[in-house]
């Protein structure tokens, strides 16, 4: 590879991308602004608009979405009769966890045993300036053969849906020939890796309310219908006895096709500790891409530390159900709701509020685009053959835009493999992957542009 122009470009520009992205990194950029301001959402926002006025992008412009959050625009003219290529990442991230938790601080880009570690590194930051790379990549060796469209979305982790509406409010901003989906990532570090599939996701807030106020344990439990208990019970009907998901009429059975993931090697990525067995049956791209799953992401209840002996009158969940291909997540949403409300024990009170939602994904693999990517890959990771593989998480954006350009290619790569930890504690990017991926999405514009 490093026989090749532009990737002896990318090369050189490696340390300006990993200073740009130490900038990013430090945006706290989280788009739940009752946990982190919303100027440092507003601060990446504007740090990103500058970036592309200073490569040549014109019309950029901060996109105030229905959500409350800030997406960023801009259009890089191409050649007379060049094609459009929409260029997709976001600057919004998942909130830091246990700070505490983190080897080094979370928002400060730091290396360690050969990997950036920071919040966002890789999902999406790092996403941004894999963009930036190719884009200056192709300047340095001839011109960018295409218009390029860019879209940085500031609410994606949240799934509120604002870049979504504002899409279909202003069809025509977006409308391109090939869409490149920076969010995704390899199957692992060096396998170069088109995701097509993604599943879909709802999200509710279930709240189960038994009593007017809590009670004594010892003068009322045993009798007192307690809120807690009973929201246990209905979310432990959500899980079968092997871990599988159990939504009243909604279909578990489905097979995966594509690239297999053997049960060691996911083990390993997903850091299962020893004794500990997999959730559900099937093969593991089964349950991760063919599948639903349900995930308890939060429950309101009291600490352990400070708990009083009480009868509890009222507790709460955050619950997500992801859904494959083939699924809609509408009539998902609907059926959680309905087999929570069902199994809710003891006539509890129950209350399920929807708070996202997004629908699942699936590629076209025959486009012409796939072939000039798997061109690309191939020179940016010598040796090796594009595969294509699912992914479990949802980007919902996807589907929007497969509905408002039917006619649009849309490919899913990024920098999210298995060894970045993205939402975990010490998420990290490989600056290999970025260096190799930079290459890879140069060479497929100008690929896709012959």
């Amino acid at each position: 590879m490093s026989s090749n122009p532009v990737a002896e470009t990318v090369a050189s520009l490696l340390p300006r991308a990993k200073a740009e992205l130490t900038e990013l990194v430090a945006f706290r950029s989280v788009a739940d602004f009752e946990q982190f301001p919303k100027s440092e959402s507003e601060a990446a926002a504007n740090w990103i608009a500058d970036a592309l006025r200073a490569e040549g992008f014109v019309d950029v412009a901060l996109l105030d979405t229905p959500d409350g959050t800030q997406s960023v625009y801009g259009c890089l003219p191409g050649p007379e009769g060049a094609k459009t290529v929409l260029l997709y990442a976001h600057y919004d991230v998942q909130p830091p966890l246990d700070e505490a938790g983190w080897t080094t601080p979370p928002f400060e880009l730091t290396e360690r045993d050969g990997r950036w570690y920071g919040r966002g590194s890789a999902d999406c930051k790092g996403g941004v300036i894999m963009h930036l790379l190719a884009l200056r990549a192709l300047k340095a060796n001839g011109g960018v053969p295409v218009t390029v469209k860019i879209i940085v979305e500031g609410s994606e982790e949240q799934g509120t849906g604002g870049l979504e509406r504002y899409a279909e409010q202003h069809p025509e901003l977006l409308t391109a020939d090939t869409i490149v989906i920076g969010d995704a990532g390899n199957f692992r570090v060096g396998l170069p890796t088109v995701t097509t599939i993604l599943r879909g996701m709802t999200l509710v807030r279930v709240s189960v309310e038994t009593l007017a106020g809590n009670l004594h344990s010892g003068q009322f439990g045993g009798a007192a219908p307690d809120a807690l208990a009973a929201l246990i019970r209905v979310l432990d009907s959500l899980r079968a006895e092997d871990g599988s998901t159990t939504v009243d009429g909604l279909d578990a059975s489905a097979v995966w096709d594509g690239l297999e993931y053997t049960e060691e090697q996911f083990r390993s990525d997903a850091k299962v500790l020893d004794g500990v067995g997999l959730t559900g049956s099937g093969s593991v791209a089964d349950r991760l891409w063919a599948r639903p799953a349900v995930t308890v992401l939060g429950i309101d209840c009291p600490p352990v530390v400070g708990a009083t002996p009480s009868v509890h009158a009222g507790a709460r969940a955050l619950v997500s159900l992801r859904v494959p291909p083939g699924v809609d997540a509408t009539e998902a949403s609907k059926l959680l709701q309905a087999h929570l409300e069902t199994h809710t024990p003891w006539g509890a009170r129950v209350t399920v509020e929807q708070v996202g939602q997004g629908q699942p994904f699936r590629a076209d693999v025959s486009s012409p685009a796939y072939q000039a990517m798997a061109d690309a890959m191939a020179v940016a990771y010598p040796g090796e053959t594009m595969q294509y593989a699912g992914q479990g998480g949802s980007i919902p954006l996807c589907n929007t835009l497969a509905g408002l350009y039917p006619d649009a290619e849309i490919l899913l790569i990024g920098l999210s493999e298995p060894e970045a930890r993205i939402h975990a504690l010490n998420e990290s990017v490989s600056p290999q992957e970025l260096e190799r991926l930079s290459v890879a999405e140069a060479l497929f514009l100008r690929n896709y542009a012959g």
